[in-house]
């Protein structure tokens, strides 16, 4: 054999391999996770959109769920899709659905349909945000 040349040998380069295998595989999750979370940003400015919108009816009609306001026609209808896309918004009512509410965003396109951590986010009418994490 010739002392000369040298080189990698096999083994090094399945080694060198498999080290970028599991190194793009943890920066792959990482990302995905980071693109999840970041997108909860279309829930919430859509939560709070429309939170807002109801808290102007409620002003003019003293009622959230007047026929007169144009948000609550659409929930009552179905679901409001958030900006993005990603989100649906459902309206649920309180026990007195004139003075009380809830908002909740479910996804429904992926990235965001496999975030287990937040999978539905909620506003009610007095401002209380859940789950706490996802906020």
């Amino acid at each position: 054999m010739n002392k000369g040349i040298r080189g990698f040998t096999l083994i090094e380069v399945m080694i060198v391999v498999a080290i970028l295998g599991i190194l793009a595989g943890i920066a792959f999750t990482a990302y995905s996770n980071q693109v999840m979370r970041s997108n909860r940003s279309d829930a919430i400015a859509t939560l709070n959109d429309v939170s807002q919108r109801l808290q102007r009816c409620y002003t003019t009609y003293s009622a959230y769920d007047n026929a007169g306001c144009t948000i609550y026609n659409q929930l009552d209808n179905g679901v409001v899709e958030s900006f993005e896309q990603y989100y649906e918004i459902d309206f649920e009512a309180g026990s007195e659905s004139a003075t009380t509410y809830t908002l909740v965003a479910t996804p429904v396109e992926p990235p965001q349909t496999k975030d287990t951590n937040c999978d539905d986010m909620s506003l009610s009418h007095t401002g209380r945000r859940e789950p706490e994490g996802c906020w």
